[in-house]
């Protein structure tokens, strides 16, 4: 074959896996297809997610302007239908429907497996309560192709999605892993990420070893390396006034587009600080002036250090009793 044969050829030149009576296997009609698609690199589709794409009855995209591009690439012409986020819900009714009328229908996000942090999870729970068949067509997937080439731990690991947009919120989540063992997985907004990172590296701490994964399969692709403090101090937000153009001569890790996965290392014993009961005790001391209560002051701590509510509570009652 030819090294300028289009996409399409290509795939309709595949030998597919053939069944007893030579034909490719058909789809099951009146099922849930579940499709995986590229995180970026269009290559990444698998032959089956290409047979299944073609031969479905609909699909449901995400977004189907940037579907339409990878059907174009490989010349399928299938129906497609909107399905995100603000739609799922209404549109469930008349998926259902189809499917009962025996339609197969594929489900496609706008990168990786739907129903992770994307839409489909609520569409396969309806089905599973109606007895439809759900089928998975695995692909690749964000999470998995960050972690396997971080450098860090793949044995465990805790995937959070994104982190919260809201400062306090996401410092609590933040806090909450703090003595987790398994390495930490989530998804961080391009414009999020300098906060989110000096967030980490002040509620974690700034030795602890992070990865931030970005434009992943792409011409660009980076695994930016480091403890979450240098991490914080690359990435962070320009000076006020400072021209674009100038970040990206100093600091070219700073200009970040699109959507980032960021892994931080879990807890390990080399990662504990000794925090001595008379630096707590100082602590809720200067709280208490303040006039916090045992409960705010305790959750305060908790969320600061990481350290276990029950102690900080416990020297809490102690501090406040003669109040």
């Amino acid at each position: 074959m030819s090294t300028d044969s289009s996409a399409g050829e290509l795939y309709s030149s595949f030998n597919f896996h053939k069944d007893k009576g030579g034909s490719p296997p058909s789809l099951q009609q009146g099922a849930l297809y579940l499709v995986g698609t590229p995180i970026g690199n269009l290559e990444d589709i698998s032959f089956r997610a290409l047979r299944v794409l073609s031969l479905a009855d609909v699909i449901l995209a995400e977004d189907t302007r940037r579907s339409s591009k990878l059907l174009s690439y490989f010349e399928i012409r299938t129906p497609m239908i909107s399905f995100h986020l603000h739609n799922e819900q209404s549109r469930e009714g008349e998926v259902l429907q189809k499917l009962r009328a025996g339609k197969v229908v594929a489900v496609v996000s706008d990168a990786g497996m739907p129903g992770i942090s994307d839409p489909g999870m609520e569409l396969v729970e309806a089905c599973v309560g109606a007895k439809i068949p759900v089928i998975p067509i695995p692909g690749p997937s964000a999470v998995i192709t960050a972690l396997v080439a971080s450098g860090l731990p793949t044995y465990e690991f805790t995937f959070l999605g994104f982190l919260p947009p809201d400062k306090a919120a996401r410092r609590k989540r933040l806090a909450s892993m703090k003595d987790s063992k398994p390495t930490q997985v989530m998804f961080v907004g391009p414009h999020k990420l300098a906060a989110c990172l000096a967030d980490a590296a002040d509620v974690i701490g700034p030795e602890r070893r992070c990865v931030v994964a970005r434009e992943m399969t792409k011409v660009f692709e980076e695994f930016y390396r480091g403890p979450l403090g240098e991490a914080a101090a690359a990435f962070r937000s320009p000076d006020p006034g400072e021209a674009p153009q100038a970040v990206k001569r100093k600091r070219p890790e700073a200009v970040v587009r699109g959507e980032v996965t960021l892994l931080i290392e879990g807890h390990r014993k080399e990662h504990e600080e000794e925090i001595s009961e008379d630096d707590i005790t100082a602590q809720l001391l200067a709280l208490r002036e303040r006039g916090a209560s045992v409960s705010d002051a305790t959750r305060e701590i908790v969320e600061a250090s990481g350290l276990r509510k029950k102690k900080i509570y416990r020297l809490a009652l102690d501090l406040w009793k003669d109040d």
